[in-house]
């Protein structure tokens, strides 16, 4: 684990004896090997600590991949074929890169040379013999047969003239034959390796295809060509995958739904209006078809950087962001979603700010006192005096699902400031919303400010112009019975409502009768409970001139 607390894994070498020590040239080369080549299908190198006999290398999070696809036979063929054509995918374009752009073999293509990250992507590692035919120090061509198991997956050429063969031929040449028999593996995880990888080498039958898809078998038999030169590259294999055009045994790659995704997710600030419409529609429609570390730590990312520009497209985008969030586990939520909403508070755009506030009550009970008062209040406070009334009336919505994590600062001084101005605002239904907002936060206030704020809040509200304010402050006020000293009561409220009881508007007279008649019967009540006052005796009291004759 690294400083941060994120993860990594730990690939050890160590060359105890003589055996191993023979191997130690192949560890060295690996460590290079990472160390340069950086490309987003490659294990992600991190750092590395050497010795004379031992070799320590950090990687990002992996896990290997065999195991993971023996897990995946569990699952739905069409699901289990999904993920591995996208795997495979990754690998083709890990290899065209070694192979075009690095102007090397990697010369060690198998299933233990793949590994699966935190978003369940594959990525390819195993540079044991990774070399460039023009390096000094290539060690392939000298040291390719020490690989574990070398002989079960040579290719014929080196079969028959060893590795040093292949620093004549193409270099993709072993590379393609070892992606064949990775493709192979993947989807017959339980039989052994094709005919073909043995002498005479015969081309791969219809019969012995076992799980490979009917698209991807024509191009994969031309991986496992015996002739070298004549073999289908990686690159051109991947070329073949992603064509539209090229007939059958083609577009095996580009009709994947999680290759389209991917795709779609890393072009998507340059896509069409009308492209990025298409795949959020994709995203909602197959959610909870995709594997959940794609889900979590490849898709959801993606969206929440799209968030990051703001625009359009936010109403939709954050609500795929919540409903991917939902498989993220609980230790990992804050980091994964919660940050980056919280960021985006401090957005400018509209669409954005106003996206966070409409879908608040999906996150608010996983945000902290501290992350709310230090970070959400300072830019939600603005929408107060946004001069978009939405904004305005969705701020204020979104206060009661926040104030219970607002310090007493903030509630009974900044938060009501901004609502004494909102219940002067030009629109009626903020004003009423404020006025019900009032009555909720009411038991929530400090003494002092109950005291000081309510009936004031609520008396205007029965002033207001709009009918349903007026009921508003009714209601409040019933709602708010118990924040009331009984002496409050008689002096304060019953007299500052008393008048609604006439109001022009039956729905306001109705109302009001109610709230008399609840704040009647509490004084009832509590007068009941008082002491009478001594009895009198009216004779000794009356005057001579009033007694009975």
């Amino acid at each position: 684990m690294q400083d941060d607390g994120s993860p990594v894994s730990i690939f050890e070498f160590d060359a105890n004896t003589p055996a191993k020590k023979s191997l130690l040239p192949l560890a060295k080369n690996a460590v290079r090997k990472l160390r340069t080549v950086r490309h987003p299908d490659v294990l992600k190198f991190m750092d590395a600590v050497e010795t004379d006999t031992t070799i320590h290398i950090m990687t990002e999070r992996v896990r290997p991949l065999g195991p993971a696809i023996r897990d995946w036979q569990s699952k739905g063929a069409q699901e289990r074929e999904a993920w591995l054509v996208w795997g495979l995918h990754r690998v083709s374009v890990a290899l065209a890169f070694l192979n075009d752009s690095a102007s090397s073999t990697h010369g060690n293509v198998r299933v233990d040379s793949v590994f699966i990250s935190s978003s369940g992507e594959w990525k390819l590692g195993g540079f044991d013999v990774l070399s460039n035919p023009k390096d000094d120090t290539a060690v392939l061509y000298t040291l390719g047969s020490m690989l574990p198991d070398a002989a079960t997956y040579s290719s014929p050429e080196v079969r028959k003239g060893g590795y040093s063969a292949l620093k004549e031929l193409p270099l993709a040449a072993s590379d393609a034959y070892g992606l064949g028999l990775l493709i192979h593996y993947a989807f017959n995880p339980n039989q052994g390796p094709p005919a073909t990888a043995q002498p005479p080498h015969p081309p791969p039958s219809a019969a012995s295809r076992g799980a490979i898809p009917t698209s991807m078998f024509p191009a994969y038999k031309k991986l496992l060509n015996p002739n070298p030169k004549a073999r289908l590259s990686p690159a051109h294999f991947l070329e073949l995958g992603m064509s539209q055009t090229a007939g059958d045994g083609s577009a095996f790659f580009a009709n994947n739904r999680l290759v389209k995704v991917c795709m779609g997710l890393d072009n998507f600030n340059v896509a069409s209006e009308g492209e990025k419409a298409s795949l959020l529609k994709t995203l909602k429609e197959s959610a909870a078809a995709f594997p959940t570390e794609f889900a979590s730590y490849r898709v959801l990312p993606a969206l929440v950087s799209a968030l990051e520009f703001g625009g359009a497209s936010a109403a939709t985008i954050l609500p795929l962001v919540l409903q991917f969030g939902k498989n993220v586990p609980p230790e990992d939520y804050t980091n994964v979603v919660l940050a980056h909403l919280v960021k985006l508070f401090a957005s400018p755009d509209r669409g954005t700010r106003m996206a966070l506030l409409d879908h608040l009550p999906e996150y608010a009970d996983k945000l902290d006192k501290k992350t709310v008062v230090d970070k959400i209040w300072p830019n939600l406070q603005t929408g107060f005096t946004d001069t978009v009334a939405v904004i305005r009336e969705a701020t204020v919505k979104s206060i009661i699902l926040l104030s219970d994590k607002f310090n007493e600062r903030i509630l009974n001084n900044d938060l009501l400031r901004h609502l004494a101005r909102m219940q002067g605002d030009p629109e009626a239904s903020i004003r009423t919303n404020t006025c019900i907002l009032i009555g909720r936060l009411g038991p929530s206030l400090g003494y002092n400010t109950k005291r000081k704020v309510l009936v004031p809040a609520f008396a205007r509200a029965l002033k207001d112009p709009f009918v349903h304010a007026r009921v508003a402050g009714l209601m409040a006020l019933m709602a708010t019975i118990d924040c009331f000293d009984i002496e409050d009561i008689a002096t304060k409220v019953i007299p500052s409502m008393a008048f609604t009881m006439i109001d022009k508007e039956k729905l306001v007279r109705d109302q009001a009768f109610k709230a008399m008649e609840l704040f009647m019967k509490k004084l009832e009540e509590h007068a009941a409970t008082m002491a009478s006052n001594l009895f009198l005796d009216v004779h000794s009291y009356c005057p001579a001139h009033l007694s009975t004759a």
